[in-house]
């Protein structure tokens, strides 16, 4: 039994494979830009992981990524995590848009297509969510009692950081950046292998 159990373990931690996912859009309230509006990226998990007949226990939730928007109330937030199943991007939002004077904040939260979870640490695609009204009444809102009304802020590798409009645009660039490079080693990668199994082809016959 024991031996069995180190097996299905190693067997677990071979096929962990990192993944990645990024979500870009704009918040409004009415005619009105969402300005520093706090907004979250989450893999949600499931309470337990099983692997065939052994369950190895709960799964936290993992934060991936947090910010607040800009003046313009666009945002951007990417992030990534190791797991042995397809993560479950979740896009969450905390506001005050149409809210009087309750306690607390609005909190909303959207579900990310999984076409657009790419393998690796850095995102190679980002899903667009375009432009959301957050004087919208959403179905299984909830409020949130504690939200930090700090300044625009970014998390980005393990470090805050204080984001201004050029900060974002910057962001946005150097994530281009890093998903165009992913790309073209992906490219090469495919191009040395279709070389090889045509150089195989050709001493065959």
């Amino acid at each position: 039994m024991k031996f069995a159990l180190v097996f299905a373990l190693f067997g677990c931690a071979l096929a962990m494979r990192d993944q990645s996912i990024a979500v870009t859009g704009k918040l409004v309230c009415g005619q009105n830009p969402a300005k520093e509006v706090r907004v979250k990226l989450w893999e949600e998990d499931s309470d337990t992981v099983s692997m065939n007949y052994l369950t190895l226990g709960p799964d936290p939730d993992d934060l991936l990524d947090q910010g607040y928007t800009d003046t313009e109330g666009k945002f951007l937030l990417s992030g990534g995590t190791t797991e042995l199943t397809p993560i479950d991007p979740i896009f969450k939002v905390y506001h005050d848009c149409d809210d009087g004077v309750l306690p607390g904040a609005r909190k909303v939260k959207f579900g990310i297509p999984k076409s657009y979870i790419t393998e690796g640490k850095v995102p190679k695609k980002t899903f667009d969510i375009g432009i959301i009204n957050l004087e919208t009444i959403f179905k299984n809102e909830e409020r949130e009692m504690i939200v930090s009304k700090r300044s625009i802020r970014a998390r980005r590798g393990g470090i805050n950081e204080e984001m201004d409009d050029t900060a974002v645009l910057k962001r946005i660039q150097i994530l281009e950046q890093e998903q165009k490079e992913a790309e073209e080693k992906r490219k090469i990668s495919v191009s040395k292998k279709d070389s090889s199994e045509s150089d195989s082809d050709e001493r065959f016959f």
